[in-house]
């Protein structure tokens, strides 16, 4: 257990001083208070990437999938499938789901440049994996050197799912049937966008 975000990254940041010179690009918003403790403590460049899960119409808490700010979509296909989607029903909630990350870029502010740079990036848990995922993609696509995924907590599949694709640390990797990020957290607030301008406002003093 975590007492909070901020402590996780505490966590975090022993483990990652070999990193001299990197980017930290934190998920919001969770992932802000996290990624804030990581490049406080080793002296790193922070910055926001703005990414969302795709939540299941019924289940909203639960996602199929996530999006980026320039269209990166990754979809759990073999949820999908069991989910019944359609794609016109997808295709809606992408939309939605888009406006909503465009407008939190929009406040947050856009990632610096990543090309052929060292990019950690940061969470507050991983539950399906779909949400990081996009985030890799999107930093790749955008010509990132070497990166590194980092959270306190994952679900197993995430993990495997993850470490595929990209190096990852993880403090606590869940075996658990039913995984749920703020069950490893004693305090565990809904952030705003205010709180997560005030981390990155905070930094950058």
């Amino acid at each position: 257990m975590f007492y909070d975000r901020n402590q996780a990254g505490e966590i975090l940041a022993e483990e990652l001083k070999r990193f001299k010179k990197a980017l930290v690009l934190a998920i919001p918003r969770g992932g802000v208070p996290v990624g804030f403790a990581i490049a406080k403590r080793l002296g790193l460049k922070l910055a926001v990437v703005a990414v969302r899960k795709h939540p299941i119409p019924w289940d909203p808490e639960a996602g199929f999938g996530a999006i980026t700010a320039d269209g990166t979509l990754v979809l759990n296909r073999r949820l999908v499938k069991q989910l019944g989607l359609q794609r016109a029903e997808i295709e809606e909630i992408a939309r939605r789901v888009l406006k909503e990350v465009k407008r939190r870029e929009r406040v947050y502010g856009k990632i610096p440049p990543v090309k052929g740079k060292t990019v950690i990036l940061v969470d507050d848990g991983l539950a399906s994996g779909y949400t990081m995922l996009a985030a890799l993609k999107y930093v790749k696509k955008l010509g990132a050197g070497r990166t590194l995924i980092a959270a306190p907590v994952s679900s197993l599949s995430a993990y495997r799912l993850l470490k595929r694709h990209s190096p990852i640390l993880c403090l606590h990797v869940s075996r658990e049937p039913l995984f749920a990020v703020a069950s490893f957290y004693h305090h565990f607030p809904e952030l705003t966008d205010e709180e997560v301008l005030s981390y990155l406002k905070q930094f950058k003093s």
